[in-house]
């Protein structure tokens, strides 16, 4: 895809010749349609993957010849192609995190079962990677035993890891524990917590977040044709964004120490990209920074003729609230790790600065991670540094569930996106009874407020989190709409924040996330005009296909 201006100045130089009369003809013409914003027209000309015109059909008649693809949209609802700004589409679908699926609901002594089928499926001698549990189901006072003792009981000589699904926990056993040099003498890693007994201090096989992502990474690293199922997971994640009108993607984050990177481009060498994607390599928050901006400065690149864009990392400030690790301003009422009772910082408020300026010299934002009123005041606080020193870049907080109110301003006044996902129904009901254990009803109640931001006039995005949360972006603007007070005001509001909201937060507004001449071809085309439908209406509406730079990556009827 070329870059806007060349794009606009070819168009200039076609359209008209020097007798004022020649016209370039159109790849293709989708005719019929009803578009979003454009009331008045019902035709869209496409060429050489960009929006050639936007009009009346009688007027797009003149882009067509014998070789233009001429598709009847039969009144179907066309929208600019939906951007998922925080999604996972790497992991999500990928099969190389393991099959070992536990119960979210089982307590420990539940689990059990579970975990002796995962043991009978699989028969290496490896790693065995699972995930699906839920912390507070397997860590409360009832139990008799320890999760390090349940689980060595089934797994006493291979090295497990099993993922909770938010991504912040991580259930080990002994062999995985001596395989990473943890030992209840063991020094913690910046940024995570190894649990212990409380009553005799010895590990009780739980990790949070950057002690079990050290885990994680070794597992990953072990897998035989490691390339070949990070590859297949990256397809199938691709596949089904794109069966929801996806055509750009936010990547939640590459690790590029696990082979990612070159996965992606591997596929992108393959021609086998359905979306845009904004890469955004992992910031890894025990490591020394040097290596790490020689590996970012190496692979950058703004080339918005490329599909794939290398110029955000995704950094951590905080963990996440139900364990205790989001960064808060006040402490937590009840918490796993008592010695922390304001939660966790994976980078330093310090640190996150002297990061953002590094990054700035070589051509990077930040996509930054913060849940808690304190992550979310010191990120600000980081971004604040960089705009006195001269940063123009785009700058997002993402999941922002907790926000001091003397912080709310601050993001438009920064010019730093607001980035929520609200694909779960819990966020509908605004229910976060969960939360009042370890915030107080105060703070949960105050929980994943999207209008004090919108109000304010900063850019507002929603986003997945694909697969903590739905991936379908019409169940994210639908629930944003079901939140009452607390959601955003109306649909326009939901739509703009799922398209040209996202692509500001990307820095690629001049080249997608609306229906404009000179824009990537880039649609979502709907069975319905979701602007006149209720709530649940919208949820369930129907995709048709979508299209990115005029080629189409999904139709529903093949």
């Amino acid at each position: 895809m070329m870059s806007r201006i060349p794009f606009l100045t070819l168009i200039a130089s076609l359209i008209i010749s020097s007798n004022g009369m020649a016209v370039e003809k159109a790849d293709m013409i989708l005719t019929n349609a009803k578009i979003h914003g454009h009331e008045n027209a019902n035709a869209i000309a496409i060429y050489d993957g960009n929006i050639l015109f936007v009009g009346k059909e009688s007027d797009a008649k003149k882009y067509s010849n014998q070789k233009t693809e001429v598709i009847d949209l039969e009144h179907a609802y066309v929208m600019p192609g939906f951007i998922d700004n925080h999604n996972h589409v790497f992991e999500a679908a990928s099969e190389a995190g393991g099959n070992c699926e536990l119960s979210m609901s089982a307590t420990l002594e539940g689990q059990i079962p579970y975990l002796k089928a995962c043991s009978k499926n699989s028969k290496s001698k490896g790693w065995l990677m699972g995930y699906g549990f839920s912390l507070d189901a397997i860590i409360n006072e009832y139990n008799t035993q320890t999760p390090l003792e349940v689980i060595d009981r089934i797994f006493p000589v291979r090295p497990v890891v099993i993922m909770e699904q938010t991504s912040h926990s991580m259930w080990v056993n002994s062999a995985a524990l001596e395989l990473a040099g943890i030992t209840k003498n063991s020094p913690e890693p910046q940024g995570g917590k190894i649990l212990k007994d409380p009553d005799n201090g010895e590990l009780n096989g739980i990790l949070f977040d950057n002690a079990g992502d050290i885990v994680m990474e070794m597992a990953w690293n072990s897998l035989e044709d490691q390339f070949e199922q990070s590859y297949d997971g990256l397809i199938a994640g691709l596949e089904e964004s794109a069966s929801y009108g996806i055509t750009t993607i936010g990547d939640g984050r590459l690790y590029w120490k696990r082979g990612w990177y070159e996965v992606w481009k591997q596929a992108e060498k393959d021609d086998n990209l359905t979306a845009r994607v904004s890469m955004r390599p992992w910031i890894y928050p025990a490591d020394s920074m040097g290596p790490q901006l020689a590996f970012l400065k190496k692979i950058q690149s703004s080339d918005t003729s490329s599909l794939l864009l290398v110029d955000q990392v995704k950094i951590y400030s905080d963990g996440i609230t139900i364990n205790g690790t989001a960064k808060t301003l006040a402490p937590y009422l009840d918490t796993y790790i008592p010695d922390e009772p304001y939660g966790i910082n994976y980078i330093s408020p310090s640190q996150i600065k002297t990061w953002l300026d590094a990054l700035d010299k070589i051509g990077y934002s930040a996509h930054i991670h913060a849940i808690g009123d304190g992550a979310v005041r010191e990120s600000l606080n980081a971004v604040e540094h960089a705009r006195g020193n001269g940063s123009t870049k785009p700058y997002t907080l993402t999941h922002v569930e907790l926000v001091d109110p003397e912080d709310v301003n601050r993001f438009a006044k920064l010019n730093v996106t607001a980035d929520f996902q609200v694909g779960s129904e819990y966020v509908v009901t605004h229910d976060h009874s969960w939360a009042k254990i370890f915030l107080g009803a105060k703070r949960a109640n105050s929980l994943m407020n999207l209008r004090a931001i919108f109000n304010t006039g900063a850019n507002l995005t929603l986003s997945s989190d694909w697969n903590v949360h739905e991936l379908n972006p019409l169940v994210g603007i639908a629930n944003s709409l079901r939140m009452g007070n607390t959601g955003l005001p109306n649909i326009k509001a939901a739509i703009d924040a799922y398209t040209i909201n996202a692509a500001v937060s990307l820095g690629i507004e001049d080249i997608t996330g609306s229906i404009n001449v000179g824009k990537s071809a880039d649609f979502a085309i709907l069975e319905k005009n979701i602007t006149r439908l209720s709530p649940d209406d919208i949820a369930k509406t129907k995709l048709l296909m979508t299209v990115l730079q005029g080629d189409i990556v999904f139709s529903a009827e093949e």
